[in-house]
């Protein structure tokens, strides 16, 4: 991930695919990316474990890159964003820990993949995935379900969200 600045836009919650296309669509060539953070989760569907992507943040798209005051106003005439998250001074941007955190767990994609741990003494040890050295980030364990709900901040706001966890039996 990019070192410059990190702004969240708020849209139409389920339609975050069809905005971000619309945005590299009406952003052009200027230096902005736009993302949406997914996550890869194992489900459960009529007695078969299959895999599906789903949005990580339900309603934000993440953008990366340096924001004028056209872009801003650009960005609240595309269908299905309802506004960029600002405040008084112009757009907040999101705190370098918080994009650190979403950043690590992204890694080199888009798409959170999947997490592999152990227990050991009452506490998870993380092997391998995004999760390795969040373990501090785990609030709780489903491990019928393969899912760890992680505390997350986004914007300030503590988000709790749950990512595919897979649990091994330590060598």
């Amino acid at each position: 991930m990019s070192k410059s600045k990190w702004y969240a836009l708020f849209v139409k919650t389920g339609e975050e695919e069809n905005i971000k296309k619309r945005l590299v669509y009406r952003i052009g060539d200027r230096d902005i990316k736009v993302v949406v953070p997914k996550r890869c989760m194992r489900e459960r569907k009529q007695g078969v474990w299959e895999y599906k992507i789903r949005t990580l943040f339900p309603g934000y798209i993440l953008l990366n890159g340096t924001l004028s005051k056209t872009d801003c106003e650009l960005f609240n005439d595309v269908p299905g964003v309802i506004r960029l998250i600002k405040d008084r001074d112009g757009p907040t941007e999101i705190s370098e820990n918080e994009m650190r955190i979403i950043s690590q767990l992204m890694c080199n994609d888009d798409v959170i993949g999947s997490s592999y741990a152990y227990y050991e003494g009452g506490s998870i040890i993380v092997t391998g995935g995004p999760l390795l050295g969040l373990e501090g980030y785990i609030i709780a364990v489903d491990k019928r379900k393969g899912r760890a709900k992680v505390r997350l901040n986004i914007m300030g706001q503590p988000r709790t969200v749950e990512l595919s966890i897979a649990f091994v039996v330590p060598a």
